[in-house]
């Protein structure tokens, strides 16, 4: 066994590729849940990145020369395809499928399994982007080493999703700017239940060594957790029901965090369908020690939360009621982020039939 942050992990390890062999399986238990037994979306997407971290990290020191580790740029959309509870066994695999210069994507899927009937079923299907880092500079980026693919049509296709991913994260980037306006706390004494203000929540958590890499930055996993723990928050206030996440659109980290920052997560909703909610969730971050360098937006991301009643079927969403022109400009973006993924999910469908 090998304890890793505080829990305790068996990895199996399948060595038919190089870039292919990490497995971690770990059993679902009662901290990993909501109160009605569905393991938290956030617990899912840190054992995502751990295997991707690993995975990546293994890969980016097969070459001499300086010992690194990887650090994770960005999290493209993932589907929570199924929910997960308490008893059964999670299954995480990852396998590199493209390497940069200097990043490498990592494909992980997640399987349930359920140990007493042996049926397994597919959970969430993420794609990440890590940069090496060297343990000796922080500030130094590693070269990566190059990988085989099967044919040049995988390369070129693994080109086209770094190129097109580099893009969104540039233009992330610039439309939050460096410092975005702060959420303010929840403010049910004097707002309507069902607008942005009744619902927004924010967290304060101070970084310490357990959160943190080799290199005394933060893991994404940690970081991905407390962004949808204050997501699901805003949902659950918003519809007072019980609440699971759908999907995430990208998650930008567009800088590190550092052990010692006090860091802000802040979610207030953007958009609601009939059966859906958007929150948007961003991370601010303040270095307590190097107070020069002020405070920094560190991530950014949009979650989406569906309604369940009490047999785990979906609920009608309450309509989000806007409160002016800023609210109704996010609502009409959110708008056109859900038909977007609807069309896309469509298509899927189609193609597999």
């Amino acid at each position: 066994m090998w304890h890793f942050h505080g829990k305790y992990w068996i990895f199996k390890r399948l060595f038919l590729k190089q870039v292919k062999c990490v497995y971690p399986f770990r059993l679902m238990r009662p901290d990993d849940a909501n109160i009605v037994g569905n393991v938290h979306g956030g617990t899912i997407l840190k054992m995502i990145e751990e295997a991707g971290c690993i995975i990546g990290t293994r890969h980016c020191n097969t070459q001499p020369g300086d010992r690194c580790v990887a650090a994770l740029a960005r999290v493209e959309r993932t589907d929570f395809l199924y929910p997960m509870f308490i008893g059964e066994v999670a299954h995480v695999s990852a396998e590199i499928t493209y390497a940069s210069k200097h990043s490498v994507e990592v494909q992980v899927n997640v399987m349930s399994e359920n140990i007493l009937t042996g049926s397994k079923k597919l959970t969430n299907k993420a794609a990440l982007w890590y940069v090496p880092f060297s343990i000796q500079n922080l500030e130094k980026i590693i070269k990566v080493p190059p990988i085989k693919y099967a044919s040049a049509e995988e390369e070129a296709e693994g080109k086209r999703r770094y190129e097109a991913q580099k893009m969104e994260r540039l233009e992330t980037k610039e439309r939050n700017g460096e410092l975005s306006r702060p959420v303010p706390a929840p403010d049910r004494t004097t707002k309507e239940p069902h607008t942005v203000g009744f619902s927004q929540s924010s967290l304060i958590h101070l970084v310490g060594p357990s959160d943190c890499t080799l290199l005394g930055f933060v893991h994404g996993g940690v970081t991905m957790k407390l962004m949808d723990e204050v997501a699901g928050i805003v949902a659950a206030r918003h519809c007072k029901t019980n609440i699971v996440t759908a999907s995430v659109d990208a998650i930008n980290f567009h800088r590190k965090i550092k052990k010692g920052c006090v860091v802000t997560v802040s979610g207030q909703m953007t958009f609601t369908s009939n059966k859906s909610m958007e929150i948007e969730v961003f991370v601010d971050a303040d270095p307590l020690i190097e107070t020069e360098e002020g405070k920094y937006r560190a991530v950014t991301a949009f979650f989406t939360y569906i309604s369940l009643d009490k047999e785990g079927k979906p609920l009608p969403v309450p309509p989000l009621k806007l409160e002016g022109e800023e609210e109704q400009k996010r609502f009409e973006e959110g708008k056109e982020r859900y038909l977007q993924n609807k069309t896309k999910r469509l298509a899927g469908i189609e193609r597999k039939q």
